[in-house]
């Protein structure tokens, strides 16, 4: 068994401040595809009332209409990181950005709510296996440091206006017709793939290190997509059901035996080792909480602006374009922000950003004004993605072996889906039991802001533990220079040096 190893594109030129065109052309065919894959999570949530109009779907279907492509996506992101180590990062990455193309088609033509479903889980499918596999593919290719730190601070941020800028476009598109939400990424698909295959370093074939741990991908994906499907579904089911508990008792069940698989297994799906490495745990920590809460908030403001308001989808669009567009023009210039303050400083930053703009927006009220409240969260959001999602990337993967980069990329986008698709489930029912079922403003403004309070705190814990992973870097790098400027001569051997470095 063989597996393919990236031989950069003029390498060389990555260590240095210029980039060849190849170069540049292979980040930004990564870049489309990253921007595609988050896109579709936020993208789809306008166009729903058309789409349930025009099919005659429940509301119970269209809410599967968003979250069969969080649970393909969330599900499987693991195998996805896992298939590109070993399968080769640059294979696994085109015939899965085809597959993106053609189940986007797909949806865009049919006029079955259950093939609709059913593309958007084929979808989040093939967006499980390209995030990992190209961010994996700009780890192995930028070498670590200056040259990785830009190139992975322009791809998340194409990721972060992705995810802000879907209901922006969903907005506009929806306008036209909501077929064309659906319809919209795939001519971008198609010249990326045309591009990427092209434009992406070939393989060298080597010999594999490792094999297929076919247990572990079993349990971990079983658990993973059990998980999403049970806090989706929990809402309608009731979270004291029967159902629900009895869902999550086998998920914790799953959970037990992947962890017991992996720690026995010689070539494990995941090795637990790497959580060891405290940056790299806390990074899935706040990417889950972050985005979770994000998410969460992102379900809220629609149904506000929407529902209460009553915005048209285009307004809603030109209404939060300025975290989009703040999170696009800042691409170019977070790679040398990151370089200069490090992510130890910018992560906590962006999600305390965040975090204010989620409890600003709890001075909603039924005639509130959009300058505001509405454009000071807008602002602050764009602030905190451009700042912490680039960050919370370069953190989850920096000091990572290559052969586990796939490992790490999937592990921090998955903490990402699930992250969505349970702070989405807990707002989704705050909101249902605030309101008590009724239809009233003040009715709908009680569900809005226990929902609110929660996605707030969610982001708060998130930039808790960012704040003491600083504090412990800063420790870290203090304790460094000490020891480093410590003379070592006037210890007068080497036990006394042993015990210096000992004491530090």
């Amino acid at each position: 068994m063989t597996t393919a190893t990236a031989t950069p594109p003029d390498a060389s030129s990555t260590s240095g401040q210029t980039w060849t065109p190849r170069l540049w052309g292979t980040l930004i065919v990564l870049c489309a595809a990253i921007f595609l894959d988050a896109l579709d999570i936020s993208m789809v949530g306008v166009a729903l009332p058309s789409i349930g109009s025009e099919l005659h779907l429940s509301t119970s279907a269209l809410q599967w209409v968003v979250s069969g492509y969080v649970l393909g996506y969330g599900g499987l992101l693991l195998l996805g990181g896992r298939a590109a180590d070993l399968l080769g990062r640059r294979r696994v990455f085109l015939v899965a950005l085809g597959i993106f193309g053609a189940a986007s088609l797909l949806g865009g033509l049919v006029d079955d709510g259950g093939l609709l479903i059913g593309a958007r889980f084929l979808k989040g499918v093939s967006a499980a296996f390209t995030a990992p596999a190209g961010l994996s593919i700009i780890t192995t290719t930028f070498a670590e440091g200056p040259a990785r730190n830009r190139a992975l601070s322009i791809y998340t941020t194409c990721g972060a206006s992705g995810f802000s800028l879907g209901l922006v476009l969903s907005g506009l598109l929806t306008s036209v017709g909501w077929r064309w939400t659906f319809l919209m990424p795939v001519p971008v698909a198609l010249i990326a793939l045309l591009f990427a295959i092209r434009l992406l370093p070939r393989p060298v074939e080597e010999r594999a290190k490792g094999g297929y741990d076919v247990l572990g991908a079993i349990t971990g994906t079983a658990t993973v997509l059990l998980l999403v499907f049970t806090v989706t579904e929990a809402q309608g089911a009731g979270w004291l059901s029967l159902r629900t508990l009895g869902s999550l008792v086998v998920v914790a069940a799953l959970a037990a035996a992947f962890l017991a698989i992996e720690s026995r297994t010689a070539h494990p799906l995941v090795r637990l080792g790497i959580f060891r490495n405290g940056a790299v745990a806390r990074a899935n920590v706040i990417a889950f909480t972050m985005t979770g809460a994000y998410g969460g908030f992102q379900f809220i403001v629609t149904l506000y602006l929407q529902h209460l308001l009553g915005w048209s989808a285009l307004e809603m669009a030109l209404g939060l374009l300025p975290a989009g567009a703040f999170i696009a023009l800042s691409a170019p210039f977070m790679g040398p922000i990151v370089d200069r303050f490090g992510t130890g400083k910018l992560l906590p930053i962006g999600v305390l950003s965040l975090t204010a703009a989620f409890a600003l927006f709890l001075r909603l009220d039924e005639h509130s004004s959009y300058p505001v409240l509405v454009l000071p969260s807008m602002l602050l959001l764009g602030v905190g993605f451009a700042l912490a999602f680039p960050s919370v990337n370069i953190a989850a993967t920096d000091g990572v072996a290559d052969e586990e980069q796939g490992l790490a990329s999937g592990l921090v986008n998955t903490a990402i889906q699930v992250g969505t698709a349970v702070v989405l489930a807990g707002a989704t029912a705050m909101i249902t039991a605030g309101s008590a079922g009724g239809d009233s403003p003040q009715a709908q403004l009680d569900g809005y802001r226990p929902a609110l309070v929660f996605v707030t705190a969610v982001a708060l814990l998130g930039f808790l533990i960012a704040l003491v992973g600083a504090l412990l870097d800063r420790r870290r790098r203090s304790t460094a220079v000490s020891v480093a400027d410590y003379d070592y001569s006037s210890a007068g051997s080497n036990a006394a040096r042993t015990e210096v470095l000992t004491k530090r």
